[in-house]
């Protein structure tokens, strides 16, 4: 028996686990020798030692260990039993594309949104450099590696980067990721580089996603650091994060995630894209939804102040919390009390995930929502777990349905 059956599930967060030279294999040749391979560390079951070409050889060679470990019959004869125990790149299908669609039978899903796991710091700080080259070849080369991996099965969904530094790039590379096959366009939670996120040069972006029934969807870890580095230096040790290292996030960045999506989106409503685009939709994933009640409750403070003052507000049709009820889609995490949240904010806002195979998400994540759902009715939970995700999906969820 699958992890979760009885009920329609789609599963808004979840991941491939990316090999060290994943981004390079799929980048064109002018921008492949400026991208370094990824180094793995912290708890990752492959750890890298000694020189940078040593490290990269003996972590092919892991690789390739671990691929013989995944086919074989003692991996497979518990697959069932340990889908949801199995973690990172010991996952069912976490790096092997072949192996994704029994993943998806395993867990129970109807379908899973697919975001890399390690690049979308990379691909921000790309963005930020100033060359334009780069930021561009690094995205395509991203949006080639997540197509492919999810072309094998139509219930994976790929994110694809684009960068927004640039006006008309940003318009050419979404163009080209939805002709690739994305199914949802990745940008950054934050602001770009030199512009605001609700600059009118962008409208074409937000047109283009709209006429294709596409969603933009933010993802944590593409903001840079979410907090001034020095709240660490307190005389203390640094803990270790879920993974056993340093590199990740602790307590104290967690409390940080909310600004970056928090001021992007108060942004792009109070500026009217929302207004201008009724019909997009924007998903917030693995960034929590407990902010999302008290944030709504501020922009409508913010409205109140200042509507008589300001004549972008006066345009407005509909007042913030409206916007985000018709058009903005939130993850908890599943330590948050998903049923206050719906309680507070409404029930069209939030989205079941996984986080799979990441160990953040947990090993038993439906448990963890029912609870919190408590005596919440059956249009509530088909809602969360299916209704929401249909919404936000656009073509993706008619191409389901079929």
């Amino acid at each position: 028996m699958p992890y979760m059956s009885g009920r329609v599930v789609h599963d808004a967060d979840a991941h491939i686990m990316e090999t060290p030279n994943w981004l390079r294999d799929h980048a064109d040749p002018v921008v492949r020798d400026q991208i370094p391979p990824l180094s793995l560390s912290g708890g990752n079951e492959l750890r890298q030692t000694g020189d940078p070409e040593e490290q990269l050889r003996d972590l092919e060679a892991a690789f390739e260990r671990l691929a013989r470990k995944h086919a074989s019959d003692e991996y497979r004869a518990v697959e069932a039993e340990e889908i949801m125990n199995r973690k990172n790149f010991a996952a069912t299908g976490a790096f092997i594309p072949q192996d994704r669609s029994r993943a998806l039978d395993l867990l129970g899903f109807s379908s899973q949104l697919v975001f890399n796991t390690f690049h979308n710091r990379r691909l921000h700080d790309w963005e930020h450099t100033g060359n334009l080259e780069l930021a561009l070849g690094t995205a395509r080369a991203h949006n080639r590696g997540m197509v492919e991996f999810c072309a094998g099965d139509v219930r994976l969904l790929p994110t694809c980067y684009v960068p927004l530094v640039d006006f008309d790039a940003a318009l050419a590379m979404t163009d080209e990721a939805i002709a690739m096959g994305a199914a949802a366009l990745l940008v950054a939670s934050g602001c770009p580089p030199g512009h605001s996120p609700s600059h009118l040069a962008l409208d074409p972006v937000w047109a283009r996603a709209q006429e294709a029934a596409i969603p933009i969807v933010f993802h944590v870890g593409g903001t840079g650091d979410l907090i001034d580095a020095s709240y660490f230096q307190n005389g203390l040790p640094i803990p270790p994060d879920f993974h056993g290292g340093e590199e990740n996030f602790r307590s104290v960045d967690y409390m940080g995630i909310p600004g970056p999506p928090a001021q992007t989106l108060a942004t792009m409503i109070f500026d009217g894209v929302l207004e201008r685009f009724p019909d997009l939709r924007i998903g917030v994933i693995e960034q929590g939804a407990i902010w999302v009640p008290s944030w709504m409750r501020q922009m409508e403070s913010a409205f109140e102040a200042f509507v008589k003052h300001e004549e972008r507000l006066r345009a407005l049709s509909m007042r913030p919390s409206e916007y985000v009820r018709r058009q903005i889609r939130f993850t908890p995490y599943p330590t948050e009390d998903v049923g206050w949240i719906i309680e507070q904010a409404g029930p069209e806002v939030c989205l079941f995930s996984s986080d799979y195979p990441h160990v953040e998400g947990g090993r038993r994540p439906v448990e963890r929502f029912e609870a919190s759902l408590g005596d919440a009715d059956e249009q509530t939970r088909d809602a969360f777990y299916r209704d929401n995700f249909l919404d936000l999906m656009g073509s993706a969820a008619m191409a389901l349905a079929r």
